[in-house]
């Protein structure tokens, strides 16, 4: 009985030492900077200089390596993910600021949005190997989890253009609602979520057939309608659950992923952006712009737990297990 005990003791405490060796990663805007925070302890462990406005940001399929957008000085960096040094970087033309890493991490595809191109790059080679030509303003970019399809929203086109990662050519072209700010398949890679800040709606899209399933809107009482302007989307690997966040509202919102319909509304910090799982995905962490923190979703409850403050404009977020 006691050999049990002490058996049960160890599995425990090895549980809980897995638990807590997870790291969130954010990138701070306006600090140049990267915040590390345990979102067990739910504290900051420290802040490291970056390099100048760094935004999108990407963990490696075998999470050694962070790539961050640092958009003023044109780059992509490499960071170790253990020692936070700078590896080197990634030739991703002007003022980069959200990238897609494909599933075998060998290709990192940038939004080039004054210049309306999407760049692919060679990530073993660190160098840009084709410019697509694309609509106005692109910014959000995704990579279907089967690897078929690269996605680049084209903010002033209202457009995504569904790009074949063999050939690197735009095969199709979908109209979606104004300003479309955000792109992300389901795990399966036959749905594409789009988020649209102007008509504060979220569009599912038929990956094979390219065309729309649901429009999905959102109503929060006392808010009006300007300030909800949908962001950032994920979707859970099962495909139960989609979460939003929602900009200026203040709010993530819950939308059953069959359905499509809105299950609940979240409070979170101010002006939210993105979003990223745990790897388990039992908590999903928001970056919040405005108040300077980052919150912390529980998915088994679906409430917001806590919120730990990290820098001056948090903008990307990536985890390690």
């Amino acid at each position: 009985m006691i050999k049990k005990t002490c058996l049960s003791l160890i599995i425990g405490l090895l549980c809980l030492t897995n638990v807590a060796a997870e790291s969130v990663f954010v990138t701070l805007e306006n600090d140049n900077a990267l915040a590390i925070v345990d979102p067990i302890a739910g504290k900051l462990i420290k802040t490291i200089p970056i390099g100048q406005r760094p935004r999108g940001i990407a963990i490696s399929p075998d999470y050694k390596y962070l790539y961050i957008a640092t958009s003023d000085d044109n780059t992509i960096k490499i960071i170790d993910t253990v020692s936070f040094k700078e590896l080197g970087h990634l030739p991703s033309g002007k003022d980069p600021e959200t990238f897609a890493l494909n599933p075998a991490g060998n290709r990192v595809y940038v939004s080039n949005e004054d210049d309306s191109l999407v760049t692919v790059i060679d990530v073993d080679k660190k160098k840009a190997i084709k410019q697509i030509k694309v609509g106005v303003e692109p910014e959000g970019i995704t990579v279907s989890p089967d690897n078929r399809w690269l996605v680049s929203a084209s903010e002033t086109t209202n457009m995504v253009h569904w790009i074949d990662t063999k050939t690197n050519n735009i095969i199709e072209n979908s109209l979606v609602d104004p300003r479309p700010r955000a792109v992300s398949f389901t795990a399966d890679s036959q749905q594409l979520w789009v988020s649209s800040e102007m008509a504060g709606s979220v569009m599912v899209l038929d990956a094979n057939k390219q065309q729309l399933l649901k429009t999905i809107k959102f109503e929060i009482s006392g808010i009006t309608a300007d300030k909800i302007q949908p962001v950032g989307v994920v979707i859970d690997k099962d495909r139960h659950r989609a979460y939003v966040a929602l900009g200026p509202a203040n709010r993530v919102a819950v939308i059953n992923a069959q359905s499509f319909e809105v299950e609940k509304i979240l409070l979170v910090g101010q002006r939210v952006w993105n979003l990223a799982f745990s790897p388990d995905q039992k908590r999903l962490y928001t970056t919040n712009g405005t108040s300077n923190d980052i919150s912390i979703i529980d998915l088994d409850s679906q409430t917001v737990t806590k919120s730990i403050a990290v820098g001056t404009y948090p903008w990307g977020v990536a985890v390690k297990p």
